[in-house]
């Protein structure tokens, strides 16, 4: 395997949101594009570059993972978006680290939250060949390892708000896999105010009971994270998981009621498919819905600072993978369900004030089961050896400025295929035609060099294949 050497990317994603632009493999023209002077939030970003431990960095982190749900790659201001608005999560990033070439670990829901929570390809369970998982048959198995009961078994107390996602009553929930406490949604989607699914069934629990509140969802939620994390916790470390569904469909933002009640009638009425309200939503509604996840996640953040536990958490914001129909993903090819690089390349933001500097920009390639082997190292947990992790921890890299271990990115979809090494990645879309992408200077994967570099494609397809082999076969 070639060795991957992340300080081009270092010196690359120097200075300004200009120089980020030009590291992108973008033009001048397209600038405006990747950094309009609207989303200038954050004008002393330079390069990562780890620092020293300065004040209480000793001590395990508390750590905040929030997810938005099918939130696009450039749909925060601080990553380009030209008309929404992202003040908090502009904030965030200016007093931590934002990730330029962060990828989540699937192109749907379900599977990218398999490798989250277990660190590991998601094809390495049943429940994660779901794409994503729609029934009762299939989750993730309560015998499996999972970052929270890792960090649980290591002393933390941890909790899941939100969207599980990972399979359904009776057999499948997040109390059975680590998660001491639950409040949220089973399924992949609900409508925001009944909490019906798209067979209508009611979808909201804490723990592993139905709880009945109808307001709006996000609202919900963001009371419930604000309660977490303002509790008086002690010197016990602990995990939250928010998952918000937000933006995710149907389109309805707070206070859409008739909206709400019009979509419940089509459910009730036997509809499976209103809540993906294809009829429905639009640029100006989208932006509603992604600026109030940034004002829930502001709140949340403010809620922390008031409990004094700001300076020893760590807080990661991603999206579980790319954007949907309304999403912004300028200038990335694709969006959700594809591996594309708009299928499953993501905003991500990670702050730690007590070990690591604000203003900084990383254009090191990560994903989704790298945060899960960070989250244990930095935790103090060990993996169980009987389920290896597929990510590699980055607490060298952001704690101390070591080479980000040498590995593949690999990503396995029904009927596509795509693997990451350095600035080059290996695609097969769902024509069956293997191309060849150098993203440092085409990031939007439209000049194929398979003919150019015939060699290094054949090379990168036999490692793909190599991971393949191991993981478990689509029926």
């Amino acid at each position: 395997m070639t060795s991957f050497d992340p300080s081009p990317s270092r010196r690359a994603f120097g200075g300004t949101a200009a120089g980020a632009v030009a590291a992108l493999g973008l033009s001048a023209t397209d600038a405006s594009a990747a950094s309009p002077a609207g989303a200038g939030t954050l004008p002393a970003e330079r390069p990562f570059r780890a620092a020293p431990a300065r004040g209480r960095g000793a001590r395990r982190p508390n750590v905040l993972f929030i997810l938005g749900d099918d939130l696009g790659w450039a749909d925060l201001s601080s990553y380009g978006a030209p008309e929404i608005r992202t003040p908090n999560l502009d904030r965030l990033a200016r007093q931590g680290v934002r990730f330029t070439d962060a990828y989540s670990g699937s192109a749907t829901c379900s599977p990218t939250r398999f490798s989250l929570y277990t660190g590991r390809y998601p094809g390495r369970t049943k429940g994660g060949l779901a794409e994503p998982i729609a029934d009762r048959s299939v989750g993730l198995e309560p015998t499996h390892p999972t970052l929270a009961s890792l960090l649980r078994d290591a002393g933390y107390r941890t909790a899941l708000i939100g969207k599980w996602h990972c399979g359904y009553l009776p057999d499948y929930s997040p109390t059975r896999s680590g998660w001491e406490e639950f409040f949220g949604n089973f399924g992949g989607a609900l409508e925001y105010y009944s909490k019906l699914s798209s067979g209508g069934e009611y979808d909201l629990y804490e723990g592993d009971a139905e709880y009945r509140d109808l307001r709006y969802y996000t609202r919900i939620l963001t009371e419930r994270a604000v309660e977490y994390v303002g509790r008086d916790h002690g010197r016990t470390p602990w995990l939250l998981n928010l998952n918000f569904t937000t933006p995710h469909w149907p389109w309805i933002a707070d206070g859409d009621e008739e909206t709400s009640a019009e979509i419940v009638r089509r459910i009730k009425a036997g509809d499976r498919r209103a809540l993906w309200h294809q009829d429905g939503g639009s640029l100006a509604k989208y932006r509603q819905l992604v600026e109030d996840l940034d004002r829930s996640v502001g709140k949340v953040l403010a809620a922390l600072k008031r409990s004094g536990q700001e300076e020893d958490t760590l807080v990661f914001f991603a999206s579980d993978n790319g954007g949907e129909r309304f999403s912004y993903n300028w200038p990335l090819s694709g969006n959700k369900g594809s591996l594309l690089d708009g299928g499953i390349r993501v905003p991500s933001i990670l702050r730690w004030p007590a070990r690591i500097e604000g203003g900084q920009v990383s254009g090191v390639p990560v994903y989704s089961p790298d945060w899960t082997a960070t989250l244990l190292d930095v935790g103090g947990a060990r993996p169980h050896p009987a389920y290896p992790l597929d990510g590699v921890s980055l607490k060298g890299y952001l704690l101390h400025g070591a080479e980000v271990p040498a590995r593949d990115l690999f990503w396995r979809v029904r009927g596509e295929r795509a693997l990451r090494r350095g600035e080059w990645k290996y695609y097969r879309g769902k024509d069956g035609r293997d191309r060849l992408y150098r993203l440092s200077e085409d990031v939007r994967e439209q000049a194929d060099k398979a003919s150019v570099r015939p060699e290094l494609l054949t090379e990168l397809r036999a490692a793909w294949e190599r991971i393949d082999r191991g993981l478990l076969p689509y029926v």
